[in-house]
């Protein structure tokens, strides 16, 4: 999915870096200071939870727009990450990639 999104998005003029894991995430997210970061909750390592708590811990990610995309469809999940400062939740069965490209369009506008 990672893959097929970063080509997406290439497509459309964005630069696109790609961690294989949460905490490859989070040194990559602190260290280039990335205009957004698409987070999923399931990955290996360190999971999207504790990635993002780590992210807004730290002054370089206080910032950074996150849009998470998961499969995880609660509310209560929703409600968790968008208090941990996720400015948008999509769930990957609901949108195409139309729609997560139309997401990022719109936060870094």
């Amino acid at each position: 999915m990672a893959n097929v999104l970063s080509e997406q998005l290439a497509q459309e003029g964005y630069v696109c870096d790609i961690a294989g894991d949460g905490r490859e995430g989070l040194e990559k997210s602190l260290s280039i200071n990335p205009d957004l970061i698409i987070l999923d909750l399931i990955m290996p390592v360190m999971d999207g939870f504790t990635m993002i708590e780590r992210l807004r811990a730290d002054n370089r990610g206080k910032k950074i727009p996150v849009i998470v995309l998961s499969n995880i469809n609660n509310a209560k999940t929703v409600e968790e990450m968008r208090s941990k400062g996720a400015q948008e939740y999509l769930v990957k069965v609901n949108n195409s990639l139309t729609d997560i490209v139309a997401a990022v369009s719109k936060l870094l506008k």
